[in-house]
């Protein structure tokens, strides 16, 4: 599963029934007298070969302990929806979830997921972003699988070094539009879904701001955030760096546009890179470097964080069990093996030293480095789905030119408070609104 991915359309809810019945109706193997775990998740590609392949090592050198896979929808918002109608019903199975980096909170509060400490879970080698979307209310709750961040790719064929601001972003791709190398200076995720707001968060933390403050206050109003909002709009319709068809626009229209060789700059998540390099589709193979999201005086480069959480079922009746996998699969060998081959990149901070990563992932490490140094959650809250949706509307608002980029940040602020009221939050934030 991938969190970066745009959120499909979902299921009706009888089709979505019948999933959960053909699920439920397939007959697990029996464990032999041995404590039996289920974990769900992918059944197919490269990431469900790896994880059998691990699993398969786990059950050898705990022969106490058999793990059943359990075959879910890779779609994030279909796996959501699943999850959520299994745990409202009190299941003990599965007993690991796999949660996209969004969901922790809102588990946690639900009761959904049991806290860690009684695990004694040393969280201190993990990257602190993904840490800290992994907490709710003081409590751990999740441990970090693997991650992904939100970054720059440039060409190295147009340009000797990446930018450093945006402003210089913003002047090397109008030379690169006027000299005629490409027709679009910009590109990134602008249609009205959770990519926009994870390169909103980025630009806001380019100019020095932020969604919400560590109290939980909704800052999307705030100066830096009006300024981020300013820029991008100005991108579309004033500069032309960025072009008004971005703003339907998802990850792959993005990815196509850069791989076809028709933009300078792309912002998007780190599954392009090895479409980029593959000579046989793409026409800037060879010529692309990746950095962090450049930031602005009084900013600081930001990327967003998203990837995979390993939590336990509270109604497990495995639950030592299922912590021993979890133990088992966030080690550094089994992450380094997911780098491999998945591509996915891991969550201990000390594997970006590791010379075992470069060739894992076949990259160089140091610019992949200074970007996941950079990761920011978004929002940790219960009720990220609800504000999310709310900034979406508005910030789309903005960006087509329906409303002044301040007049719908103070529209979204509001409504965004006013649900944290609602829902009894209020008394977590510092918003007096």
């Amino acid at each position: 599963m991938r969190s970066y991915g745009p959120r499909l359309p979902r299921r009706t809810g009888g089709a979505l029934l019948l999933v959960m019945f053909l699920l439920a109706g397939c007959s697990e193997p029996t464990s032999g007298g041995r404590t039996e775990v289920v974990f769900p998740g992918s059944a197919v590609g490269s990431e469900a070969e790896v994880l059998q392949s691990q699993l398969a090592r786990f059950m050898e050198a705990h022969p106490d302990i058999h793990v059943v896979q359990r075959r879910t929808p890779d779609a994030a918002d279909q796996r959501h929806q699943l999850y959520v109608q299994w745990l409202n019903a009190g299941a003990s199975q599965p007993d690991i979830l796999q949660l996209d980096v969004i969901w922790t909170p809102e588990f946690a509060a639900a009761g959904w997921i049991l806290p860690l400490e009684q695990f004694n879970a040393d969280v201190g080698a993990f990257l602190p972003a993904s840490v800290a979307a992994d907490r709710w209310d003081g409590q751990l709750f999740a441990i970090p699988w693997f991650i992904d961040v939100g970054m720059l790719y440039w060409r190295r064929d147009l340009m000797d070094a990446p930018p450093r601001t945006l402003d210089e972003l913003r002047r090397v791709a109008e030379r690169s539009q006027k000299a005629g190398d490409v027709d679009y200076g910009f590109v990134w995720q602008g249609a009205r879904y959770e990519g926009l707001v994870t390169v909103f968060l980025e630009h806001v933390g380019a100019f020095g701001g932020r969604l919400m403050g560590p109290d939980g206050s909704i800052e999307v109003d705030k100066e830096p955030a009006v300024r981020a909002l300013t820029w991008m709009r100005d991108a579309v319709w004033n500069q032309g760096t960025v072009p008004r068809a971005a703003l339907t626009w998802h990850e792959e229209e993005t990815r196509f546009a850069f791989q076809n060789g028709q933009a300078a700059f792309m912002r998007n998540w780190p599954y392009a890179w090895s479409l980029l390099e593959n000579d046989a589709d793409s026409r800037v193979a060879g010529r692309v470097g990746i950095a962090p999201m450049p930031g602005m005086p009084g900013g600081t480069p930001t990327a967003a964080l998203g990837g995979g959480q390993l939590a336990i079922n509270a109604n497990s009746d495995h639950p030592k069990a299922a912590w021993a996998v979890i133990e088992f699969l966030t080690r550094p060998e089994q992450m380094l093996e997911r780098a491999g081959g998945v591509g996915q990149y891991p969550a201990r901070a000390a594997l970006y030293d590791d010379p075992r990563l470069a060739d894992a992932l076949g990259q160089d490490i140091e610019p992949l480095k200074a970007i996941v140094e950079r990761a920011r959650p978004r929002p940790v809250t219960p009720v990220y789905t609800q504000l999310s949706e709310i900034l979406q509307i508005q910030l789309h608002r903005a960006l087509t030119r329906q409303a002044e980029p301040r007049e719908a940040l103070e529209r979204a602020a509001r409504q965004m408070r006013e649900l944290l009221r609602t829902v009894g939050l209020v008394e977590a934030t510092a918003d007096g609104d």
